[in-house]
């Protein structure tokens, strides 16, 4: 299937994104100016600026001059670039495969991938104008075009009349546009006019070998443009194959309504699902605001499912937890929901011949409480390879990824294990006995039975390093204005030593019928070895 890209350019979103968030300033002129060189130089203007004689890169001090009602603010650009990039999460909502340019600037310019995707509009031209007209009237002045490849359709929606581009039409109407329609630098742009060449055709018709020294650049967006070689772009959002969503002809706003739909969706993506034998272990919930903004909540199931109850009860519990920081403004016109990570999930018998061994009840009640209680919340104990006992277990998420099982002797080992061993104080009848006495935390214990010693050699090869009870998760970076949730408690636990002496671990009971797993550490007549209480049996 031939590939068709569908460009959006805003060349005013500066001015225009800040007079829709300040009413204020509608009605006004308005210039943005930053500082470049010591000096204040327009950085953006809107029509009515340009129409009055002003033009960007000119001093602030003669913009005043040549127009004193103007209004001017200071050009903040973080602010903008992430504007922009909600801006372009909404438009989703007409294709999941968004991207914004940057070639030019941070803002003003989105490609999205519309192959497939025009018919639901009536066609590229209807879908087209949709877009357009749409933006138009959040006072957003705009131009686009569809056309095979995305450097065609940029230069297109900068430099000629939005519309539809064929393939065949492609060569001619790129050849009479000029050549600041390849996306090249200005300092390029210049130099080419130098050599008269000012269009994308007269370039065309130049000896590559000449221009490849000097404009390596040139020649790429030139292949680009023409589909010789193909730009790859990079999505926005969770790129994902099988999805459902809801229009409606009037938002909604209620949470209620919102995990209805959900359960609605769900059940759709379920058959689709089903019809091709798969499942989703990983799900994407997309709320498409009315003000041009989506709000995304995703979350990961136990194992693969396509179950939309389950699902729907997911998101359930996650938006119980969320349902303070919901805020739908002035309302949802589109919910979307999606699949990822997709495997293959045969069907199952669920009849009078069906087999519950009880682990999926199990993975769906973590799945539950992971999604009210948030991730890191719901631990399991994942093996390792180690000898020693705090170093042989660790705690990870439920829903991350499971690691092979490790083959483990059957050893005796306590059922409560301490994080790090604690110092006791053990009296024996004979230097290698069994304990006769115990002393921890300030309280004595009279040992009655004792079995062992299981002997552990120190694990030489490994790096001295802090011991780790739960695996520590990666520090995740939040969004512009998105509120920053504090990590996890993790205890700080002392660094391991690889080079500490042999252990030998004894099982002990004391009179009241209490067993404990100590050891001790060191060999009497090589210095004074060390007692330690490790764990508890029942």
């Amino acid at each position: 299937m031939k590939r068709r890209f569908l460009a959006l350019h805003l060349p005013y979103w500066a001015t225009d994104y800040l007079k829709r968030a300040e009413p204020a300033l509608r009605e006004k002129p308005l210039a943005l100016y930053e500082r470049i060189k010591g000096g204040l130089r327009l950085a953006a203007l809107d029509p009515a600026g340009l129409q009055n004689g002003l033009r960007l890169g000119q001093n602030l001090a003669d913009a005043r001059a040549i127009w004193p009602e103007l209004t001017v603010r200071e050009i903040d650009r973080p602010r903008l670039e992430a504007a922009f990039r909600d801006f372009a999460d909404w438009h989703s909502n007409a294709s999941p495969l968004v991207s914004v340019m940057t070639d030019v600037s941070g803002f003003g310019d989105l490609v999205l991938d519309i192959t497939g995707v025009a018919h639901l509009f009536g066609g590229e031209r209807k879908m087209l104008r949709e877009l357009i007209i749409r933006l138009r009237k959040l006072d957003y002045r705009v131009s686009g075009a569809i056309a095979p490849t995305i450097g065609s359709a940029w230069a297109v929606s900068h430099f000629a009349q939005s519309q539809v581009v064929e393939d065949n039409d492609l060569i001619a109407l790129l050849d009479v546009l000029p050549v600041a329609a390849l996306r090249l630098a200005e300092a390029q742009v210049l130099t080419l006019a130098q050599m008269g060449l000012k269009t994308i055709g007269q370039v065309r018709q130049y000896p590559r070998k000449s221009l490849s020294a000097r404009f390596g650049q040139l020649l790429l967006r030139l292949d680009q443009a023409f589909g010789e070689i193909e730009e790859r772009m990079t999505p926005r959002l969770p790129l994902v194959e099988h999805l459902a969503e809801q229009r409606f002809a009037d938002p909604i706003s209620l949470m209620d309504d919102v995990l209805r739909t959900t359960h609605d969706l769900a059940t759709k993506l379920a058959e689709t699902l089903e019809k091709e034998g798969l499942g989703g272990q990983t799900f994407h919930l997309f709320l498409y605001r009315v003000d041009h903004k989506v709000m995304t909540l995703s979350l990961n199931a136990g194992r693969v499912t396509r179950d939309p109850d389950h699902i729907a009860d997911l998101f359930r519990h996650r938006a119980q937890r969320l349902e303070a920081e919901y805020d739908p403004v002035f309302g949802i016109d589109m919910v979307r929901l999606a699949a990822d990570s997709v495997d293959r999930l045969d069907a199952v018998q669920t009849g009078a011949f069906s087999i519950n061994d009880g682990l999926e009840d199990i993975d769906r009640l973590n799945d539950r409480l992971s999604s009210r209680l948030g991730p890191l919340a719901v631990l399991r104990t994942e093996m390792r390879a180690s000898r020693l006992p705090e170093r042989a277990a660790r705690l990870v998420p439920v829903q991350g990824d499971v690691a092979p099982p490790i083959e483990t002797p059957m050893l005796q080992r306590p059922v409560k294990l301490l994080p790090m061993p604690e110092a006791v104080a053990i009296m024996a009848e004979v230097p290698h006995g069994l304990p006769a006495s115990m002393v921890w935390r300030g309280e004595s214990y009279r040992l009655v039975r004792g079995q062992g010693p299981e002997r552990l050699s120190a694990e030489w090869w490994r790096k001295r390093e802090r011991l780790k009870l739960v695996e520590q998760p990666k520090p995740k970076i939040p969004k512009p204005g998105e509120k920053l949730v504090p990590p996890p408690y993790i205890p700080d636990l002392p660094e391991f030593n690889p080079d500490a002496g042999m252990r030998d671990y004894y099982v002990v009971e004391d009179q009241h019928g209490s067993r404990f797993w100590v050891f001790r550490q060191g060999l009497y007549g090589s210095g004074r070895p060390v007692w330690y209480l490790h764990g508890f049996f029942p």
